[in-house]
């Protein structure tokens, strides 16, 4: 009796070991900057823009950054869109990026797409697939990529997104034309934590004194790769 009571127990209660795996996030629609695309799509028939440009491009850290004060004797262009994955740039390409040749490109995206549930493989397979399109088009281009930030909105995913920011050094280490800015390691205090004297009131974005530390971090980078290339005659 007692075997059989066992039995019936282990046969209506028992969780099967088995692990059901969750189906990947799917990417945002990206009609949903299409205003603001399209905006800058205007803008640019009313003003002229650089030959060669810097472009900063990404989501809303990008945006935010004053880039023609922090970089006043470069040919800057910010086309940051607040919200932004790195697949809705890649769609967006025709409109944000390719139209403008840039010499330069200085790109943050990811924060939005870890914070979606989305994982560091994928992060890093968009950011490839990024770089693929630039350079089918644009073969001299260098692209230079922030890594993705750690906040303390965000502090829950900051294992997935440091992992994410390891593979894309790594990543970036096997072409010349790819950079990587460490502008996460700043930002961190020294027992590992992020420093919120850095961030706005929402402990997610920068305010000034955040986006000087990424000024400091990203100015030797940007002088390596405008360096006039030398006569490889020159001594």
């Amino acid at each position: 009796m007692v075997l059989r009571r066992t039995f019936l127990w282990l046969v209506l209660f028992a969780v099967p070991a088995v692990s059901v795996a969750r189906d990947p996030p799917a990417d945002p629609d990206p009609n949903r900057f299409a205003t603001e695309t399209e905006a800058f799509q205007d803008l640019d028939s009313k003003n002229s823009v650089p030959a060669d440009p810097v472009l900063f491009l990404g989501s809303s850290s990008i945006r935010m950054w004053r880039t023609h004060d922090s970089f006043p004797n470069l040919p800057v262009i910010n086309r940051g869109f607040g919200g932004s994955h790195i697949c809705d740039v890649i769609y967006f390409a025709d409109r944000v990026l390719l139209p403008y040749k840039p010499r330069v490109i200085v790109f943050y995206a990811g924060d939005n797409d870890i914070a979606a549930g989305k994982s560091a493989r994928r992060v890093l397979d968009d950011y490839r697939r990024l770089v693929d399109l630039v350079h089918q088009r644009l073969p001299a281009t260098k692209i230079i990529f922030l890594a993705i930030k750690p906040s303390t909105q965000r502090w829950s995913f900051w294992p997935e997104t440091k992992r994410a920011n390891e593979l894309i050094r790594a990543f970036s280490q096997a072409d010349k034309r790819l950079l990587f800015a460490d502008a996460a390691t700043p930002l961190l205090r020294p027992d590992g934590s992020p420093d919120d004297s850095l961030f706005l009131n929402d402990k997610l974005h920068l305010n000034p004194q955040g986006y000087e530390l990424w000024t400091r971090a990203l100015a030797p980078l940007l002088q390596q790769v405008l360096e006039p290339r030398r006569d490889a005659t020159s001594p």
